[in-house]
């Protein structure tokens, strides 16, 4: 194995458990090692990461300067934690294994990673479960993906064109690489180009968008995505002294409108180039042959860019839930159904893991109603957006 970020190593002994001492000075939301989020249950049951990527989330969890990996308990506590929440539904909810907290593919990591796989798909399951990257993968690690026989296995390669090693110390080259010995592979499990995040002034010249939808040829889908530019990142690029991106920080990811133009425009070009994507379930879904279990068909500014056939997927499967239904799930999650219209359940009261739940359960968009989603720019941040009507 090559350097990693100058001169460090990833280390490849096993992983020793978080000590008593040491879990006091873990933020409490590390310790909680199953979380609901848009793209399923979240189960992190390794922590600690030597990538050193500026943007990382670890930055909100007060855990980035964790670089060795340590694990909060081995892999049958954890899968009985994640199939045993109170939200878990069999064959129905999905899964993201180690995103939160660490990559899944270093060394010491990936042997817990593919254990708990095999602990899930043995028992039969057949949820959809993504696992995000971008450090190595090698023909080995695709050979333990393709034996998994139930699982419906997503992995998605992290490439951003970065070359800014203050922002992001590991080479582009190294996902790159990952994802074509990953495509080359695949069989029963399925590759997505996670082309993230993309920043104006940072790599979005013509050059950098002409490589990775070139890139977007070794997969089966490609989703493309901005910065999660929290208060908290912000804090760390100033503190460090990076150029800001944005003026402001935001809550959800920020993709300017004139960003997203000059990336279908480019894309309009490469006709024999990545099958593009605005959301990762859409990806996902259509890497799988299946419909988005996220539901986002009823946001049909989403759809424009998608395949005839996938959209043929989704409209089959897509269809509002019975209102009393929707009622009495809302009503159990200790929240309430405020509507349903041809977008969205519109709920309030709900916390973001009782809506995807709903979501998930429904195959149909949940929104909360005091955080509405505007036309155009579903889910993103209002920065580099113009003012438009507000969505339920």
């Amino acid at each position: 194995m090559g350097p990693l970020v100058r001169g460090e190593r990833i280390r490849r002994s096993g992983l020793r458990l978080l000590g008593t001492v040491e879990r006091v000075r873990v933020r409490p939301e590390l310790l909680e090692v199953v979380e609901y989020r848009k793209s399923g249950l979240s189960l992190n049951w390794v922590i600690g990461c030597p990538l050193n990527c500026g943007y990382c989330v670890r930055h909100l969890f007060d855990n980035y300067g964790m670089k060795v990996p340590v694990a909060l308990m081995g892999e049958e506590e954890a899968a009985a934690l994640l199939t045993g929440h109170r939200f878990f539904q069999p064959h129905v909810t999905p899964i993201q294994l180690l995103n939160r907290a660490t990559d899944p593919m270093l060394p010491a990591v990936k042997p817990h990673l593919f254990r708990l796989l095999r602990l899930l798909d043995d028992q039969g399951l057949t949820n959809h479960v993504l696992v995000i990257t971008r450090w190595r993968v090698e023909p080995e690690d695709c050979a333990a993906l393709n034996a998994l026989r139930n699982l419906k296995v997503t992995l998605l390669v992290t490439h951003s064109g970065i070359d800014d090693p203050r922002i992001e110390p590991v080479d582009s080259a190294i996902a790159a690489t990952s994802l074509r010995t990953a495509f080359e592979h695949a069989d029963r499990y399925r590759v997505v180009l996670y082309w993230r995040p993309i920043v104006p002034g940072l790599n979005d010249t013509d050059a950098h968008l002409d490589h990775a939808l070139d890139l977007g040829r070794s997969a089966h889908a490609t989703v493309f995505t901005g910065l999660f530019y929290r208060d908290a990142i912000r804090d760390y690029y100033r503190a460090q002294g990076l150029p800001e991106p944005y003026e402001a920080g935001a809550r959800r990811k920020v993709f300017p409108e004139r960003l997203e133009r000059r990336i279908l425009t480019a894309a309009a070009h490469h006709p024999e180039g990545a099958v593009l994507f605005r959301k990762t379930s859409c990806a996902v879904a259509y890497a799988h042959g299946v419909a988005d279990y996220n539901g986002h068909y009823g946001i049909r500014e989403l759809c424009d860019i998608c395949p005839a056939a996938q959209l043929g997927r989704c409209a089959t499967e897509w269809a509002p839930p019975d209102p009393n239904t929707a009622a009495a799930l809302a009503r159990e999650l200790g929240g309430r159904l405020v509507a349903i219209t041809d977008r969205a359940v519109v709920v309030a009261g709900l916390d973001e893991q009782a809506r995807y739940l709903m979501q998930h359960s429904f195959g149909f968009q949940v929104h909360d109603v005091t955080k509405p989603h505007h036309p155009h720019r579903h889910g993103r941040a209002d920065i580099g957006w113009p003012t438009t009507v507000e969505a339920p």
